[in-house]
């Protein structure tokens, strides 16, 4: 039974173009509730944080049941005066240019579902057009007279807080009600760390069959990359992963990791070898490690615990390496980075 379990929590929702990749709880809970939400055709609004992967929530709920085209709408992007019938469509002659009827984005997903991203960004009075869309299935076209109705699921996303966006007038509230009949939260990946490794490996196959070469990040690597926040969530974790099958250097393996998660790291690594270093009762250094000076860059404090690492350990690099707190070929790598080899 428990490798059944473990099976589903791996495997991909079934027929969903993209794997929900991860086996912790709050993982195996958001399959559930993505099982729960393609049994209808009832609203279903996704919540997070930027990156979380919400578009490939909504296709996996649509995949889960498939009908029709899942038509993805980034309503960040409608702007200006052709909104509405970049969602609507337009007839002959409606306006300057309209030289032919065209069909807008709703209309293609009749049948289907309409992913409404980052709904948050819609213009308002595109809000008032999308809630008779909701509540009525009913459009009318830029210039048409006849109203058109349509069968298609609505899924919309946003990164918004959107009780605070309604109390600053720039969503409707009736629209939001009519959103949230079925709402999933989707969780930051700093919430479901031990994700990050299946994440890692499934980034990686997914480059190499994009082209890109194959690559081991190697335990150190894994152990930085299981240490960052990921303030961009799955998609800056991705795009990471890809950035360093393409910039991958055998001599230089953490070369191409992102500058954000390098600064983090080597400042959590820094406090540890300050700490380790500056205890004066310890068996192994007889000395204190001066307080970090302000303009000191991270760098240059971490060449300086390890040179005095060094002069403690009387150039022991056995010593130094335990009394710091790192294998010896993580010393040995560090030590020729600053020239203390």
């Amino acid at each position: 039974m428990a490798s059944e379990r473990s099976d589903l929590m791996n495997r991909a929702v079934p027929g969903a173009a993209q794997p929900i990749v991860g086996q912790t709880p709050v993982i195996d809970h958001l399959r559930r509730l993505i099982e729960k939400a393609s049994r209808n055709r009832l609203p279903v609004l996704l919540l997070g944080e930027s990156g979380t992967g919400k578009e490939v929530v909504a296709r996996a709920i649509h995949d889960a049941n498939p009908r029709g085209q899942f038509v993805p709408i980034d309503c960040g992007s409608l702007v200006g005066t052709l909104v509405e019938s970049e969602l609507f469509g337009h007839v002959k002659g409606s306006f300057s240019g309209a030289q032919e009827n065209k069909k807008g984005l709703v209309e293609v997903a009749d049948g289907g579902t309409a992913f409404f991203d980052e709904i948050g960004d819609l213009p308002l009075e595109m809000q008032v057009k999308l809630l008779r869309l909701l509540q009525e299935r009913q459009f009318r076209a830029v210039g048409a007279l006849q109203w058109r109705t349509v069968d298609l699921r609505i899924i919309a996303a946003t990164h918004r807080d959107l009780k605070a966006e309604i109390a600053k007038g720039r969503f409707r509230e009736d629209l939001y009600f009519r959103l949230n009949v079925f709402a999933i939260r989707l969780p930051p990946l700093r919430d479901r760390k031990a994700d990050i490794p299946l994440l890692v490996d499934h980034f990686l196959e997914s480059a190499r069959a994009a082209g890109l070469p194959w690559f081991d990040p190697g335990p150190e690597t894994r152990a930085r990359l299981m240490a960052y926040d990921w303030p961009g969530n799955v998609r800056e974790l991705k795009n990471s992963i890809e950035r360093m099958a393409a910039m991958h250097s055998e001599r230089h393996p953490e070369a191409a990791l992102p500058s954000a998660l390098v600064n983090q790291s080597r400042s959590a690594e820094l406090e540890r070898l300050s700490a380790a270093v500056g205890v004066e009762d310890s068996p192994a250094c007889e000395f204190v490690v001066r307080p970090k000076s302000p303009v000191f860059t991270i760098t240059e404090s971490e060449r300086n615990a390890i040179e005095r690492a060094l002069a403690a350990a009387h150039g022991e690099r056995g010593k130094t390496a335990k009394l710091l707190g790192m294998g010896r070929t993580t010393l040995y790598r560090k030590m020729k980075e600053y020239g203390l080899d």
